[in-house]
């Protein structure tokens, strides 16, 4: 099979995709931060799955979407033969869409276009909240440990050796929801004597990727980046490490959520996870590309993402169409 590379763009503007409603949803007792087209009754501050069979999908084609990437076409390849693995377990044809934004990509499985998606770290809450997505599986090693490092970087000749050093210099953040390119820094940084927005300027790149190359051509002093995403980089020969170096870092955040939407049929669902857990990275460029991983492992939103919504919360972030449009 070759995967076909077709680009998710929003598609519905976000006033109209959420300014949808569902009676039953209304009515529920308990749905915690969720939108009002989803309920939570067992208290896992994820979706529900409907209880009306006729609302429960078990689509002939499978839609799924990585994360928002600078190259889709580099990474549609990656996935490819994991792509071949989830439709032998499945018997489902599966496409992957190259989406263009958190935003996009989350109103996209709002809209029941997107039936599997990987969410970064700091939308995987919007997914949740806004789109019913259903977090179940990451990344992680042969012992079931996962995780990235919030680093902050700059060059090596840039004269900044702490934290405290960037006071007065340009630095780029990523974009507003990202957990380690933004918000994590704007919780954690305080503590760490230099107040972004206040003591130093914020700049948005746009991504971890722009980030790190604009702080190696010398657009920017420094900028929090996810260790995952540089150490990719440096592997792919994008940037010399021995020009640039850390600072800082912080302890161990989550990774890329895979999810499932809330209203897929219980026995599509289970396929579907079956296909990640029994999925072997050795010998695939999946494997090659996301190294010190070896295979998905299970995960709980509540469980796992609790830090994350911590540092969201410190944020002021809530988990609306407008918090979203603001990415």
């Amino acid at each position: 099979m070759s995967t076909k590379l077709t680009y998710l763009a929003a598609g519905i503007c976000t006033a109209v995709l959420f300014g949808a409603g569902s009676a039953a949803a209304q009515d529920c007792p308990n749905r915690g931060a969720l939108d009002t087209l989803f309920c939570d009754s067992d208290g896992d501050l994820v979706a529900d799955a409907p209880s009306n069979p006729d609302e429960l999908q078990n689509p002939g084609t499978l839609v799924f979407a990585y994360t928002p990437v600078e190259d889709p076409a580099i990474y549609a390849d990656i996935w490819e033969p994991f792509i071949e693995h989830l439709e032998k377990v499945t018997g489902k044809n599966v496409q992957f869409f190259a989406v263009q934004s958190n935003s996009a990509e989350v109103e996209a499985m709002r809209s029941g276009r997107l039936h599997i998606a990987g969410f970064s770290t700091g939308p995987t809450p919007f997914a949740v909240n806004l789109a019913g997505a259903v977090p179940f599986a990451i990344m992680g090693s042969d012992k079931g440990e996962f995780g990235y490092k919030l680093q902050v970087y700059t060059r090596k000749d840039s004269g900044l050796n702490t934290m405290k050093d960037l006071a007065g210099k340009r630095i780029a953040h990523t974009s507003p929801t990202s957990n380690s390119g933004n918000l994590a820094p704007r919780a954690l940084f305080p503590n760490l004597g230099v107040v972004p927005d206040e003591d130093y300027e914020v700049t948005y790149s746009g991504s971890h990727d722009q980030s790190m190359l604009g702080v190696v051509a010398g657009d920017y002093d420094a900028a929090p980046v996810a260790s995952e995403v540089v150490d990719r980089m440096a592997e792919r020969g994008l940037y010399d490490p021995e020009e640039v170096k850390i600072i800082w870092e912080s302890a161990a955040f989550p990774t890329t959520s895979y999810t499932l939407a809330h209203n897929l049929a219980p026995e599509l669902a289970d396929k579907i996870r079956e296909a990640f857990f029994t999925y072997n990275f050795a010998g695939t460029a999946l494997g090659e590309e996301f190294s010190g991983v070896s295979k998905f492992v299970p995960i709980t939103y509540k469980k796992d993402w609790g830090v994350i919504r911590e540092i969201q919360a410190a944020n002021g972030v809530s988990y609306t169409a407008e918090g979203l449009a603001a990415e």
